[in-house]
């Protein structure tokens, strides 16, 4: 097929490369299943991407840059609106995909799809703020200007946990900027990620613009390193944006210092929500439930450690315990699921084992307990201390733990003390004091009196430590994906030394 990805067209849902404006099949013609985490069946047949491929994808953006960053900003604004529009035309074939492909229950799966809308439009409405500066110049006659323009190719690598948001994030603020892009899908969802190259690949298409501005690639999960290596490689490559583990974006972080390409990483995360021992208990509890156990804690910022004051802990382990007793994890595919599955069997492995580990250290369990399915239901330990393996490690799934502290100092303390630093919250009625101590946690961002989970597309979105760099989002995400160049204009003569 030539003219689009298949989806929907067969009972396997295959789907192809989109390479130079065409969806075709990969240079080997040899395909990969992902399977449903729920039952085993087969989701998507996904043709599977080499390294010729991927260097195909990477030329055809390379062609396409010209005609594309020279395309006046209302002209890329309407292609964005169109794809924007697009997506919400695959509403249900999107929900569809990450409910068979990751296991995601239908609430986040929806407000996936409604955020990634958002997040076009708003990389909309940034094609006219890409702009510049006039800097004074002690050279008489000098105009001097710093100007942002495009990078080139951007090379974006989505993940699988929050497949259309993190799609459309790889894509959107890159080609508002005036970029191509190569899009490189999870191979867990490679459907949603097709039906999201297909939205901005026929905006594109529908308004004379190149369709090669957008290519879309992935791969059976064994040809990862050739293929992302191919396209990091590549001199027509000029930006790297990859979201997922800090494992492999330490990996990902090599590969483009070697070559010397700028990488914006945004990686895993330890998430802390401090409950101090004047804050609003109900609020605080609400807060974690959201932040702890929405997508059941597979998001990078889901809350990860809940450090409690100790005077008020046994009060805010009983109102958590209460507000997640009725989360009930059911078959995403059933209309009323707010928890769906865990994305895999090696995820019920890891969290059964931090259980394990926690409660042979002294920890309590509050609520929950081991799973033996994808079906995890929520679980909260309390009393869990630095010699437990869920102190330390990102669980990544709804098992979390209550950390007691004795006051403000120890909860910073207990807060800071983690690799990473993505998300963060402090709840307590002193909003003064609780700002000052958000201005000493280690993060990329911290909520007060909110939960460790919130995005809005014009934020300056990342972390720091082992939670990457880089910030996607707003103004930043101009910064990220355009170059600063000076450039001058001599107006009037100009003396020389000689």
């Amino acid at each position: 097929m030539s003219t689009g990805p298949g989806l929907g067209e067969s009972e396997l849902k295959e789907i192809q490369l989109l390479i130079d404006g065409r969806w075709r099949e990969g240079h080997s013609a040899e395909r990969f299943v992902r399977r449903c985490p729920l039952d085993g069946s087969e989701a998507t047949w996904a043709a599977a991407a080499t390294a010729e491929d991927a260097v195909a994808a990477v030329e055809a953006a390379g062609r396409a840059q010209a005609a594309w960053s020279g395309a006046g900003p209302s002209q890329r604004r309407a292609v964005l609106e169109r794809a924007a529009q697009g997506i919400g035309t695959r509403k249900n074939a999107l929900i569809e995909a990450m409910m068979e492909e990751t296991g995601a229950g239908r609430l986040w799966s929806e407000f996936n799809v409604l955020q990634a809308q958002v997040m076009v439009r708003e990389a909309a409405a940034a094609t006219t703020r890409v702009s510049g500066e006039v800097i004074p110049s002690d050279v008489p006659g000098s105009l001097a200007m710093a100007v942002r323009q495009p990078a080139g190719v951007v090379l974006g690598i989505a993940p699988w946990n929050a497949p259309a948001i993190l799609g459309v994030r790889a894509i959107a603020m890159p080609l508002a900027c005036g970029n191509t892009v190569v899009l490189k899908g999870s191979e867990i969802c490679p459907r949603v990620h097709a039906l999201i190259a297909e939205a901005f690949h026929e905006a594109l298409v529908e308004a004379g613009m190149p369709g090669a501005a957008i290519n879309y690639i992935v791969h059976a999960p064994a040809a990862a390193g050739e293929v992302v290596e191919a396209m990091v490689a590549h001199a027509a490559v000029r930006r790297v944006n990859f979201t997922g583990s800090t494992r492999v974006g330490r990996l990902i972080a090599a590969s483009c210092a070697r070559h010397l390409k700028p990488v914006l990483l945004e990686l895993g995360g330890k998430a802390p929500l401090v409950v101090l021992a004047d804050a609003d208990l109900d609020a605080a509890a609400q807060a974690a439930a959201f932040g702890a156990y929405l997508h059941s804690g597979q998001i990078c910022m889901s809350t990860e450690r809940l450090i409690v004051d100790a005077s008020v802990a046994d009060e805010f382990a009983a109102r958590l315990a209460g507000r997640i007793s009725g989360l009930v994890p059911r078959d995403p595919r059933q209309a009323d699921s707010v928890l769906g599955a865990v994305v895999d069997a090696e995820t019920v492995h890891r969290c059964n084992r931090m259980i394990d580990d926690a409660l042979a250290k002294g920890a309590v369990l509050v609520h929950g307990g081991k799973a033996d399915s994808p079906l995890m239901a929520p679980v909260l330990l309390d009393r869990v201390t630095a010699e437990m393996a869920i102190y330390r490690e990102e669980s990544f799934g709804p098992v979390k733990g209550i950390v007691r502290v004795d006051g403000p100092e120890q909860a910073i303390r207990c807060a800071n003390d983690t690799e990473y630093g993505l998300s963060s919250a402090i709840f307590s009625r002193d909003l003064a004091a609780a700002l000052a101590l958000a201005r000493r946690i280690d993060s990329g961002i911290c909520h007060i009196n909110g939960p460790t989970v919130h995005d809005e597309p014009q934020m300056p979105f990342g972390g720091v430590k082992a939670s990457g760099f880089g910030r996607f989002g707003g103004t930043a995400g101009i910064d990220a994906f355009t170059d600063l160049r000076w450039i001058t204009v001599q107006t009037g003569p100009r003396s020389y030394p000689f």
